[in-house]
């Protein structure tokens, strides 16, 4: 919408006729006389003084008596030829705000700088500038893309408190002992604190990933400080001072801790270095991880046993008065008791039908993959509720600014309508790429909470209105997307343009048949008429005109030429362009009459009338022509109505199969799809990799290849479900003693495909020992026989941690996995 000063040359093309001038002596005549150039330098007792002509003129009426040329003696000033106007150049683009047209700037931050520390900087100058107004005037931020990126992280924020102090409270209500609670809870803020020291020496910034993934690394951060203050309180228990028991309980388990935290870091560091774009924003995320990991691991190996040596707990035994928080805590464990006695006779039935349970997860294994086959979809980026969107369309191949304008205008007028809309921003011609016949509407709704319906549904409300205005073909976005194109891009690829006419059109109408597909528009649909002049060359050779001339005039005189430039009052450069007025510039008729001149010599110019040298005819041209790998193709774009990108692409491609295409000529997507495809490879590569570190984790924890095959054999079950749920890993370790065998099981919470196998193997390798070795662990004695589901004497405290199994008391410990919530997050960027 911006307006800039220009200095206006109206030819008068009647007056220029009559004194045998042609516009190309009108140009040169400017060009010549508005010169302001160095010519050297003078040098004088020592000193030198630059020499300059100055031909410019100083105001811009000084260019009426400018001369341009001569006849027959008489000097020729371009006011005898031209009109003189200090005007505006003309307006290619336009913009809205709530209907009222307004100077709009776009502020774009540097690559590399932050976008809250910009905006409130350009708000802070926005500030300072708005008492310089004139009256009437103001500066409103009609889009401020700090706003979704403050409340993300605000919320994230939220959810990262939220979760250290639900956290905290799990393992008092585990450990039933608040000093431990301290010396276990202290590996949250430290490692979380430390974090910010590497994400400062990389680079980071708190952004929504270095939140998110701090939030999801808040149960694995607690879990080895767990793990080493129950050991320790164990071996307190069985009668060994605090410093003895500080320094067995912790290298007693030392390699399972270790192992354990090496595996999440082996599945979360090649997360954070996949490629493309997704690596682009996983970097951070998986690097924030991996640190605060190896941090919780210093921790839990230092401060956690130094404090359990020093800090004791006076009611270890729990011999003493029992306060009201006590007896609750025993109430929670008399229940949690019961319900672990549910799941043992579970457990003792499984070991009873292995081959019943066997059936089961085979059967669920080809259930997950059929699930995963055919039944779930995928998309590349989420929707959510922004609380905005854009109204993107286009007018007619032969629209003018002003037909545009119009049509903005009963767009503005349709959402008026919505009662949900706060504001709206429209422009047209916007950016490098733009025309006249593009425009762009911003939509900001009202806050979630002040509204009852959600985005999608006023979407749906606002592209049913302006399915009622003529003369426009309107599609709905994302605002903010990183692509500002449709997340459906379908090429078709070829040489011929009619073919990809003709095959584009029958693919068009082929997904006009699949729902969830709407807002299709094609490339080469629609045609722009063009006038094509075509020049009589043998006839213009005879009078001495070449087809240059011709350009150079007419592009002149119609288009209008940019032929010098006039400095004003603030030392600015102003365009001074040569053209004809409006009213003879607006049909074909007055292009005809144009005469060219062409200087003779010996008989003075002679004029030739334009229409003597050209035919002209009107042809429809494309309204443009894109190439891919030197190829022509036809672009087929298209929005998505709770379609997921993945589904809709399966669709069309099926639907593209239909079509019989000669050699040469193929289909193929690109954008979001091409995007997607690339990360889902990329995210593949990371998986088999992490596996990978995971399993040669495992080999070296067992000192052996073959075990941790039992483990890894849980892996393929995991897809017969999306949502990463626990997994149940029983290990019959058998005793070549007195007395029946002993069934544990032992927790294997699975994260992300790879830290649970990492987990179970951990916990696996502390205890394993092979068959004809004599058991040395403190624990491996009888405890349950869980093929009769009955308890025996001899109990024994567990050693797992407080997140997943019983509490401490003096009570049988039963091993209960559970959901892990934080495990939601990888579903952050859509996948299968």
């Amino acid at each position: 919408g911006q307006s800039k000063r220009e200095v206006n040359i109206n030819i008068n093309r009647f007056r220029l006729e009559a004194l045998g001038m042609g516009v190309d002596e009108v140009i040169a005549g400017l060009q010549s006389e508005n010169v302001n150039a160095p010519l050297g330098r003078l040098n004088r007792n020592n000193s030198e003084y630059p020499l300059r002509v100055s031909g410019k003129p100083e105001a811009v009426d000084r260019f009426k008596t400018m001369v341009i040329g001569q006849r027959n003696g008489r000097p020729i000033m371009l006011s005898e030829v031209a009109e003189i106007k200090d005007g505006i150049e003309e307006q290619r683009s336009l913009a809205f705000v709530n209907g009222v047209q307004a100077v709009s700037l776009d502020i774009l931050k540097q690559s590399g700088a932050n976008v809250v520390g910009t905006v409130d900087r350009v708000k802070k100058e926005i500030s300072k500038l708005q008492s310089e107004l004139p009256p009437g005037a103001k500066i409103e931020i009609v889009r401020d893309g700090s706003i979704m990126i403050r409340d993300s992280v605000r919320d994230v924020q939220d959810t990262l408190i939220l979760g250290g102090i639900l956290t905290i409270f799990i393992v008092f209500l585990f450990l039933n002992s608040w000093r431990s609670t301290v010396i276990t809870g202290l590996t949250l803020p430290i490692s979380v604190i430390s974090s910010f020291i590497v994400m400062n020496f990389l680079g980071m910034t708190l952004n929504v990933l270095t939140l998110m993934a701090l939030s999801l690394a808040i149960g694995l951060l607690i879990d080895d400080a767990i793990v080493v203050r129950e050991n320790i309180v164990r071996h307190l228990e069985r009668g060994q001072d605090h410093f003895e028991a500080a320094r067995e309980g912790t290298s007693e388990i030392g390699l399972a801790v270790l192992a354990t935290t090496f595996s999440i870091v082996a599945v979360f560091a090649p997360v954070a270095f996949m490629k493309g774009i997704i690596g682009r924003f996983f970097f951070q995320f998986g690097m924030t991880v991996t640190f605060a990991v190896l941090v919780s691991l210093f921790v839990s190996f230092t401060l956690d046993p130094m404090l359990s040596s020093r800090w004791y707990d006076p009611d270890i035994e729990r011999k003493g008065k029992r306060h009201l928080v006590a007896r609750a805590l025993d109430r929670f464990n008399n229940w949690f008791d019961r319900t672990a006695d549910q799941y043992r006779i579970v457990i003792a039935w499984t070991l009873k039908h292995r081959r019943t349970v066997l059936l089961i997860a085979v059967l669920s294994l080809a259930g997950g993959l059929m699930v995963f086959k055919f039944f779930l979809e995928s998309e590349f980026v989420p929707g959510y509720d922004q609380g905005e969107f854009e109204v993107n369309f286009t007018t007619a191949p032969d629209a003018s600014v002003d037909e545009t304008r119009g049509r903005v205008r009963a767009v503005l007028t349709s959402l008026k309508g919505i009662p949900e809309v706060q504001h709206t921003y429209a422009t047209i011609g916007a950016g490098d790429q733009g025309t006249v016949r593009d425009a762009k509407v911003y939509v900001k709704l009202v806050d979630r909470r002040e509204r009852k319906r959600p985005q999608k549904a006023i979407q749906e409300e606002t592209r049913y209105r302006l399915q009622k205005i003529p003369g426009i073909l309107p599609f709905i976005t994302e605002a903010g997307r990183m692509d500002t194109r449709k997340p459906l891009l379908v090429n078709v690829r070829g040489d011929d343009i009619s073919l990809l006419k003709k095959y584009a059109a029958a693919l068009k109408e082929k997904m006009y048949q699949i729902p969830g597909i709407v807002d299709i528009e094609v490339t080469l649909e629609q045609d722009i008429p063009e006038y094509r002049l075509t020049v009589d060359r043998e006839r213009a050779f005879d009078v001495g005109i070449t087809t240059g001339h011709i350009v150079r005039t007419v592009g002149a005189l119609v288009g209008g030429q940019a032929v010098t430039t006039y400095e004003d009052e603030d030392g600015d450069a102003v365009n001074v362009r040569v053209r004809l007025p409006d009213t003879l510039r607006q049909d074909l008729s007055h292009v005809e009459k144009l005469r060219l001149a062409v200087q003779k010599p010996g008989n003075g110019p002679t004029l030739i009338p334009l229409g003597e040298l050209v035919t002209y005819s009107i042809k429809p041209t494309p309204s443009e022509i894109n190439r891919q790998d030197l190829t022509r193709q036809v672009v087929i774009s298209a929005n998505l109505d709770n379609l997921p990108l993945g589904t809709a692409i399966e669709k069309v491609d099926q639907a593209a199969s239909l079509i019989k295409m000669p050699p040469g000529y193929r289909v193929f997507f690109s954008g979001e799809a091409e995007q997607m495809a690339e990360s889902f490879g990329y995210m593949a590569e990371a998986l088999i990799l992490a596996i990978v570190l995971v399993y040669l984790i495992l080999a070296a924890q067992f000192e052996s290849f073959i075990d941790p095959l039992s483990i890894m054999l849980s892996l393929p079950l995991s897809l017969m479900a999306y949502r990463r749920y626990d997994q149940h890993h029983v290990t019959d370790r058998p005793h070549y003693a007195d007395g029946p065998r002993d069934k544990e099981c032992h927790p294997a919470r699975r994260f992300c495909q790879g830290a649970a196998l990492s987990r179970y193997g951990s916990d696996r390798g502390n205890h394993y020992r092979r068959p004809n070795e004599t058991s040395s662990h403190p624990d491996d004695h009888p405890g349950y026989d869980l093929r009769n589901a009955s308890p025996r004497p001899g109990n024994r405290r567990g050693s797992g941690d407080a997140g997943t199994h019983g509490s401490c008391g003096g009570r049988w410990t039963h091993h209960i996995d559970f959901f892990d919530s934080s495990c939601c997050a990888c579903d952050v960027f859509g996948s299968r």
